[in-house]
């Protein structure tokens, strides 16, 4: 009998769902579900939930509880949904204060808690940015999870992989977008994607030695995207890609299959060596700050919809 390509696939991948959506998160049945700024303002837009938004924002001390308090109550909701983890971004307006996404991190995981939510299930997100890796290092040496997010160089992954974070989400679209839109009329399909290959190669390179990060491919552009990628340790994908995949059959060969390691783990990164590696690489630089921009502007949006509630 023929079974839908995401059948095929949770056979050979964690698959995780991109969305703040109950309802399609009840639907995909997913391992995890991660959540960024953006899905949160998804989320938070919803007409049903705006009187249950309206006494969160009412009851916070100010803005930033508010945000905070909205992003683990649809946090807690997910967990109630999925038996792994639930991603939980750090604002992005953090991304270079080590110390501040720490306190935020803390913060998170105690609201969690009074939420019956306890650390094991939760992954913090923040930028793969030198800071965040920092703060991710102290974070996961405290016993709370990381899932650093905003991934599109080598030298991000590197970096994680010496701080021992949990889990990576290398973006494979936006690195696409950033060759398609220099090189427009290229053959970027299958494994000629950009964004394939990057995560490729850091899956190679975390098997060959050893490394215990989680690679979670993110920010797929088309199912093509997906399938090149089938047997990655995870793969969060949108509610519309997962229809997609459902939907459609035939045979979905493994891609990418662990072979142990081969060598041993290379001298870790200094702070120079990552900046000098990130300034090298322009796509990786680029988009690692487009994404801190674009998350932000979600961000400040929510805030809007929340200081208006608060003073409705």
């Amino acid at each position: 009998m023929a079974t839908s390509l995401l059948t095929q696939l949770k056979e050979m991948t964690s698959v995780v769902a991109d969305t703040g959506d109950l309802e399609a998160i009840r639907r995909f049945a997913p391992q995890d579900a991660t959540t960024n700024p953006s899905l949160i303002l998804q989320a938070a837009q919803q007409e049903q939930r705006r009187a249950h938004l309206a006494a969160i924002a009412k009851e916070s001390k100010d803005i930033d509880d508010a945000v905070d308090r909205v992003a683990v109550e649809i946090g807690s909701e997910i967990s109630e949904l999925v038996p792994g983890y639930v991603s939980t971004e750090v604002s992005a307006r953090l991304s270079f204060d080590r110390d501040a996404t720490i306190a935020r991190a803390h913060s998170l995981i105690e609201r969690y808690a009074q939420k019956g939510v306890g650390p094991e299930r939760i992954l913090i997100k923040m930028a793969s940015t030198w800071e965040g890796i920092q703060a991710a290092q102290q974070l996961e040496r405290e016993g709370i999870r990381t899932n650093l997010t905003l991934l599109f160089g080598f030298a991000q992954a590197q970096a994680c992989a010496d701080a021992g974070v949990t889990l990576i989400s290398p973006f494979v679209g936006r690195i696409l977008d950033w060759h398609k839109s220099r090189q427009p009329e290229a053959d970027f399909n299958g494994n000629n994607d950009p964004g394939v290959q990057s995560v490729k190669q850091i899956y190679s390179y975390y098997k060959g030695h050893n490394y215990a990060t989680i690679v979670m491919g993110a920010s797929f552009r088309n199912i093509g995207e997906i399938v090149s990628l089938a047997g990655c340790d995870r793969l969060t994908i949108s509610p519309k890609l997962l229809t997609e995949l459902d939907e459609q059959q035939g045979e979905l060969t493994r891609q990418l299959t662990p072979m142990g390691a081969s060598s041993s783990a290379d001298e870790p990164l200094t702070q120079s060596d990552f900046r000098w590696a990130m300034n090298e690489d322009e796509m990786a630089s680029d988009k690692l700050a487009e994404g801190i921009r674009k998350f932000m502007a979600d961000q400040r949006e929510l805030e809007t919809l929340l200081g208006t509630l608060r003073k409705s």
